[in-house]
């Protein structure tokens, strides 16, 4: 799967000089790279050549000023995407409870100021990291959906593959499962947990209906209930990885292939249930 590991990025708070003035000069920096006359490639010949006439010239402004404030929008943005990058390891090592803009900042490679020029707050950063981590975990299980060519190869690649997703990323899905905790409380990034909810929920439901596709049967059970049931079964295997459990991702592969063999079925176009 997809996995984000660029937390090396340049920015950070200058040893020997105020903070406060460190951060200024970088926010200066950095939103000075939004500007297009500091685009590479473009000499001033060509910017020359490319002048309108004058019977063009308003609608050339106009054109050339939507241009410019287009690549200021897309430079913030990418800005934005390095810096959510780079705060997520901070984040899910330490928890969203314990997690401020100043101990992401002293965790990366940027300034206190450069995280609150380009974020309102925490909760803003942290959707942003949550929300840009996941557009990539959603996908995780495509390959192996796409390339499956029978109900048995389905379930063992996909139990394998959970199992593996817990060894290597538990920080960032406790990380997920915290925020999803935290949406109880705070109202002003349920929305957005929502959303994500809904979108894994689609990622386990496109497993279950191919692996049913695949057997020429039909699962007796809803999206919601097949996500409750085969997230729940992460959720607690996560928490036995995190004590020390060596088990803990064995264990979720054998539950998985299990609830793929026990879904209650009924053979397809049949008015009965087996």
């Amino acid at each position: 799967m997809p996995r984000y590991s660029g937390f090396g990025l340049a920015g950070r708070e200058r040893p020997g000089t105020n903070g406060k003035v460190a951060a200024v000069t970088d926010v200066a920096r950095m939103a000075s790279e939004a500007d297009v006359g500091d685009e590479p490639g473009v000499s001033d010949e060509h910017r020359a050549a490319d002048e309108p006439r004058a019977a063009d010239e308003p609608r050339a402004a106009e054109t050339n000023r939507e241009r410019v404030s287009r690549r200021q929008v897309d430079k913030f943005a990418e800005r934005r995407a390095q810096l959510a990058d780079a705060a997520l390891q901070t984040l899910a090592e330490l928890g969203y409870a314990r997690t401020s803009l100043r101990e992401i900042a002293q965790n990366t490679a940027f300034s206190h100021g450069v995280l609150h020029y380009y974020f309102t707050d925490k909760q803003d950063l942290i959707t942003h990291c949550v929300r840009q981590y996941e557009a990539a975990c959603v996908t995780r299980y495509d390959e192996i959906v796409a390339a499956a060519t029978s109900a048995d190869q389905l379930k063992r690649e996909f139990s394998v593959a959970m199992a593996e997703t817990l060894r290597t990323d538990a920080p960032m899905h406790r990380l997920w499962y915290d925020l999803r905790n935290q949406s109880l409380f705070e109202e002003s990034f349920r929305t957005d947990v929502l959303e994500i909810d809904q979108r894994r929920e689609a990622m386990i439901w496109s497993i279950v209906s191919r692996y049913a596709e695949l057997a020429q049967i039909s699962a007796a059970l809803s999206p919601a209930a097949a996500y409750a049931i085969l997230d729940g079964l992460f959720q607690q295997a996560l928490l036995h990885h995190l004590a020390g459990d060596q088990d803990a991702a064995r264990d979720l592969a054998a539950n998985v292939v299990r609830v793929l063999d026990t879904l209650e079925v009924r053979v397809s176009g049949a008015t009965g249930t087996t």
